[in-house]
């Protein structure tokens, strides 16, 4: 177990650090600036890489969310999911530290956002709560539909398709929400934020947690091939 809470904190250092850090530091950069295809290439990535390099010590979550998913589809289990919270948060919380050590060092540096999540005002769209709300149950969901269906025994071996799936993601959300479907992810960088993000996180936590459920359930009843899919 030991050995799956360190992957599963190096996992989630990994993508906070990496996806977050690609809009913190290179978004934005003028006239170079990576944009919104980079910053969702950039996440996938994250997932892609680490889950190749430690998925298969702890199943590569790498999100609450996605362990909780796994758990009601019945591909976790339920006694592991609390300890893979936890280092979850502390490998999100720690690449989110990291970032801001790094960040900082530009002469009169203000976090601002911190790539935190946000509906309203701190939407970068503008969009409303329920547009944030509805988002992120809905793609969470299907996240974790394509997570369990291409890590079932019916296909073939490897972890693209969610490093794929976790980029589409954030072209489409990222205007929305600035994307969560990770409360870890969302935790972290509301942290570190200046700008009320922690008055908002309640929603980057709730709603991908809801979504995972959904996601799991129709899985699990209505695609799954038992006993093992």
């Amino acid at each position: 177990m030991f050995r799956k809470l360190s992957a599963e904190a190096f996992g989630t250092f990994w993508l906070v650090f990496g996806g977050c850090g690609s809009a913190v530091l290179a978004a934005g950069f003028p006239e170079l600036g990576i944009g919104f295809v980079g910053v969702a290439l950039a996440f996938g990535l994250t997932v892609l890489t680490m889950a190749y390099a430690v998925g298969g010590i702890s199943g590569g979550h790498f999100n609450p969310a996605v362990t909780f998913g796994l758990a009601v589809a019945g591909r976790q289990d339920w006694a592991g999911v609390v300890p893979y919270w936890v280092a979850q948060l502390i490998g999100g919380i720690a690449g989110a530290a990291v970032l801001y050590v790094i960040a900082s060092g530009v002469a009169g540096y203000t976090p601002g956002g911190f790539a935190s999540n946000g509906y309203d005002a701190l939407s970068p769209g503008g969009y409303s709560m329920l547009a944030a709300l509805v988002a992120e149950i809905v793609l969470t969901a299907f996240f974790i539909i394509v997570i369990l269906g291409a890590t079932s025994s019916r296909v073939p071996a490897g972890f693209a398709p969610i490093g794929l799936a976790l980029t589409l993601i954030h072209l489409i959300s990222i205007p929305v929400t600035n994307t969560s479907v990770n409360p870890a992810r969302s935790i972290a960088a509301a942290i570190f934020a200046q700008n009320g993000a922690l008055g908002q996180v309640w929603l980057f936590i709730v709603a991908p947690l809801v979504g995972a459920a959904l996601g799991g359930l129709i899985y699990k009843t209505l695609l799954a091939t038992p006993p093992n899919d």
